[in-house]
């Protein structure tokens, strides 16, 4: 699954800790999302969501072997 969360990131000028703490997640996270290495629940999607003032398909995209 690929998504605009390192951009969205950038844009608003928050570290990867600092978007962690936002959203009630470990830095950790917010890197293996940022890798592609996790997909996220519906919960941390809408979050996300809420917090980039994004839709969640403009956030997350599926790829075609997912």
């Amino acid at each position: 699954m690929k998504n605009d969360i390192k951009v969205q990131r950038v844009i608003l000028n928050l570290t990867q800790q600092e978007l962690a703490e936002r959203i009630g997640v470990s830095r950790q996270t917010i890197n293996a999302l940022e890798a592609g290495k996790y997909i996220p629940s519906t919960v941390l999607a809408l979050k996300l969501s809420k917090l980039f003032d994004k839709p969640v398909n403009e956030i997350f995209e599926l790829e075609a072997n997912d």
